[in-house]
């Protein structure tokens, strides 16, 4: 029987800082026009921590059945090593989706706003099908397209949206900062499983592009963040906060330009994954003072 400790590690809750990161941005912009509404705020995040473990699952669940987790590096995977039967992974994929869309269905109540309920059938869509259905888009190196657009564009617009009912270029320039962080996540990933996707033929982008090009792209995503922030001090003197990033950003950047591989780059994930949710703390907070 799958014990709770193992029902967590499959819920990868290293990854949450990325589901976190873009509503402390959006709750920042919105304070930033005194548009702040503590519940919305809360709901979002609800919203957004539910769709990620919801994401998670669904991963776990269609890469297991289809035996491209069979030899990996990294958190535990329920479905492939047989933790727990495939159908209770897929049950709880569904769960977790169906607790973010009762939130999500709260938020839009509360706020009147019911054209968002398009908006969350497609987060929904989209993060089953990254690598569910007959076609997942994840194998074709479109992973990062929905990373950067439900967890950058839409987690962080959309949270300053429901509090303020607009949303000011500062909120769109930290969602594309965070879109592109998360799509950094996403892309160390696959750097460490590129060996194993090639066997699986699931072709990622850093497949695609290759190991050099993919640690390229995985510094402009952690790099670029920190000048699109400096620009909303033009409005917000305090978004020079993510200034103190830029140490971070060359440890983590060191790491994966040096070539590390495997097991290596583990640490890299968690690092960028507290990264991100750095980048939201002092982007949300400058914004908002």
């Amino acid at each position: 029987m799958t014990t709770a400790a193992e029902w967590l590690q499959g819920a990868r809750p290293r990854t949450l800082p990325a589901a976190a990161a873009p509503v402390l941005v959006g709750t920042g912009a919105a304070a930033q026009i005194d548009g702040f509404a503590l519940v919305p705020a809360i709901l979002a995040l609800g919203v957004a921590l539910a769709l990620q473990v919801g994401v998670n699952y669904a991963n776990d669940y269609s890469d297991g059945v289809r035996g491209t987790d069979l030899d990996r590096v990294g958190p535990l995977r329920l479905t492939a090593t047989g933790t727990a039967p495939p159908s209770h992974v897929k049950a709880a994929a569904i769960g977790a989706f169906g607790l973010g869309a009762l939130l999500g269905l709260v938020l839009v109540v509360i706020t009147g706003h019911w054209w968002l309920l398009a908006v969350g059938a497609a987060s929904i869509a989209a993060g089953w099908y990254y690598t569910g259905g007959r076609s997942p888009y994840g194998y074709r190196g479109l992973g990062e397209v929905f990373v950067f657009v439900f967890f950058g564009l839409v987690a962080t617009a959309g949270t300053t949206y429901v509090q303020a009912g607009t949303v000011p270029w500062t909120a769109w320039l930290g969602a594309v900062g965070i879109g592109l962080i998360a799509c950094a996540i996403l892309m160390a990933n696959n750097i460490r499983d590129i060996p194993t996707d090639v066997v699986a033929g699931k072709r990622t982008l850093a497949v695609r592009l290759g190991d050099s090009k993919a640690r390229r792209a995985y510094l402009a995503g952690i790099l670029l963040p920190i000048p699109l922030a400096a620009v909303c001090a033009a409005v917000a003197p305090w978004s020079l906060l993510t200034l103190l990033l830029l140490a971070p950003a060359a440890m983590l950047s060191v790491t994966v330009v040096a070539g590390a591989r495997g097991r290596a780059l583990v640490p890299v994930l968690a690092g960028t994954g507290v990264y991100e949710l750095a980048y939201g703390v002092l982007l949300g907070v400058g914004l908002a003072l």
